[in-house]
């Protein structure tokens, strides 16, 4: 009997659905790499504004609508984000879970192709629409991924597999920032290349998609269709005794049919969603107007105000920094509790933010004071990926049961975009 015991979750995690997993996953990898794509090639692109507006107007823009037109092309990227986080419901109960994710990739190469092209048609507008598209896009991924992984996942490694969307997340924007350098696709030749990179990993998911199974639980949940969810199951399982799956499942499918589906409206008026969603939607306020997208999108900006001279160097290591401490809160976040967890990396936030902003005050007159406004970066980053940076996603889930589950994530993930944006417009004013 101990032998069966230890030999049946061994079964559960196959090579077939690591590598199911490992494709789905690439959807996070691009929402990463094209929120920290936009830092590197910042002096690129206003260079690019300037010589725009030389060629259109016969002037160049102003530094202050230069900075505007910078920080709109950074933040419509939100924008995109908020649309894209609202159109998953529909999208997946109507497609489905994998058809969802090869329909968003169109949009990946529709946002990367404008992009790549903004040279050749002098026009910072088609940056702009390129960003909002590859929004939509990446928008679309922070709701599809977790929700397919979660699904093809057996129970006993369901919370290890749904951070993983986190982790390529932060290994996305290590990516970037590496290929961002000088050398490689930052240059001025070569920035609109970078920005296009995104189409890459897209042809290569659409690739890869059609060899994984369709989300079992939407078979039987949504499409009823039990014999395709089992087959799906065995294929993932590596074993043909998927009762337990299956009964898993239609527990779940009559606990939906029996609870009510909550509006948007009702979480706000019902006493008994009002308190939790008014959690999750200032957990993820906090985790935005923490400031951390101000040091993915402006950390070279910041780098260099500390009198770094390889700004691009130090960002990439706050990179480096991002993605290790993302692997140690995998290990830490069943231990210490979410609780504990979210408001120690708050604290930690808090305190390196106050280092920051007094050495980048004070650098001009002690040039020393640099090296103590790069650790203070690297302690933001490292406290934000200790509670803040993964537990708002999957905190949602844990606080609302089936009914009110879809409408919540919905307002969850609206308010996540929404500090996004606002925080991607107003920092370089705010820095100025």
């Amino acid at each position: 009997m101990e032998q069966i015991a230890d030999d049946k979750p061994k079964k559960k995690v196959t090579l077939y659905l690591l590598f199911c997993v490992s494709t789905a996953v690439i959807g996070s990898l691009q929402f990463g790499y094209n929120t920290g794509v936009i830092n590197a090639p910042e002096q690129k692109l206003r260079r690019f504004f300037q010589n725009v507006s030389m060629e259109r107007y016969g002037e160049p823009f102003s530094p202050g609508t230069n900075t505007i037109v910078w920080s709109f092309a950074v933040a419509i990227f939100s924008v995109g984000g908020m649309a894209g986080s609202f159109s998953v419901g529909a999208m997946v109960t109507k497609f489905g879970r994998r058809k969802s994710m090869l329909l968003a990739n169109v949009l990946a190469v529709l946002g990367g192709g404008l992009m790549g092209l903004s040279v050749l048609c002098q026009s910072f507008e088609v940056v702009i629409l390129g960003r909002l598209i590859i929004g939509v896009f990446c928008g679309l991924c922070t709701g599809l991924t977790p929700m397919y992984v979660g699904e093809i996942s057996p129970t006993a490694v369901r919370g290890a597999f749904g951070t993983l969307h986190q982790l390529g997340v932060v290994i996305g924007i290590l990516v970037a920032q590496i290929f961002g350098l000088e050398f490689l696709l930052g240059s001025d030749a070569l920035w609109p290349l970078l920005l296009a990179l995104t189409i890459l990993p897209a042809i290569l998911q659409s690739i890869l998609l059609p060899f994984c199974p369709e989300s079992p639980r939407y078979l039987l949940i949504v499409l009823n269709q039990e014999e395709e969810a089992r087959k799906a199951l065995v294929r993932l399982r590596g074993s043909e005794d998927v009762s337990d799956d299956i009964r898993e499942m239609k527990e779940e499918g009559m606990k939906m049919a029996m609870e009510k589906k909550v509006t948007i409206p009702e979480l706000f008026r019902s006493p008994n969603y009002r308190q939790p969603i008014i959690i999750a939607i200032v957990l993820q306020l906090s985790q935005q107007l923490s400031g951390i997208n101000a040091v993915f999108y402006y950390s070279t900006g910041i780098f260099d105000t500390a009198g770094v001279t390889q700004p691009v160097y130090a960002t990439i290591g706050a990179g480096v920094v991002n993605t290790v401490f993302t692997v140690v809160s995998l290990f830490l976040v069943e231990r210490a509790g979410r609780r504990t967890l979210h408001l120690i990396g708050l604290a930690g936030m808090a305190i390196c933010a106050l280092v920051m902003t007094i050495s980048l005050s004070l650098v001009k007159t002690n040039q020393s004071l640099s090296y103590l406004a790069i650790v203070a970066v690297f302690g933001f980053v490292a406290s934000f990926e200790m509670g803040p940076g993964p537990i708002p996603w999957f905190i949602v889930a844990e606080l609302f049961s089936q009914g009110p589950r879809p409408a919540a994530m919905a307002v969850s993930g609206f308010s996540n975009w929404t500090a996004n944006f606002l925080v991607g417009l107003s920092f370089p004013k705010l820095e100025v």
